[in-house]
């Protein structure tokens, strides 16, 4: 574990879920042990594995508590386009979900039908 290896103690906080659900208890108590300045390093396995959206805003508090971010994979370079791609699957992702349910063949259609979208306008 890096932070083992770091030499730092930690705890570790795991949501399951969508990555645009503000109402996770890990993320909740992440941000309280921010705000209370309990919080020294701040490791993510990705980015976008702490929130799809809104992540900057968690940046911006832990810049204000002088959180160092440690990000362990940071993913190859993707172009404005390739990101904007994977905001809106997520997105249509989580609302088909809650609106047809999770196991759904007409979500899993849907779903289906904006990847192909999404790389027919990548080609």
């Amino acid at each position: 574990m890096y932070c083992a290896a770091q030499g730092w103690p930690f705890d570790i906080i795991a949501d399951l879920g969508s990555g645009m659900n503000y109402h996770k208890k890990g993320l909740r108590r992440l941000l309280d042990e921010i705000v209370a300045g309990d919080v020294v390093h701040l490791v993510l396995t990705y980015k976008d594995r702490l929130l799809r959206f809104g992540a900057e805003l968690v940046f911006v508090l832990r810049e204000a508590r002088n959180v160092e971010v440690v990000i362990i994979n940071q993913g190859a370079d993707t172009t404005f386009e390739e990101d904007l791609a994977s905001d809106v699957l997520e997105i249509i992702t989580v609302f088909s979900a809650r609106l047809y349910g999770s196991h759904s063949h007409r979500n899993q259609k849907l779903i289906d039908g904006v990847r192909r979208a999404v790389q027919e306008a990548q080609c």
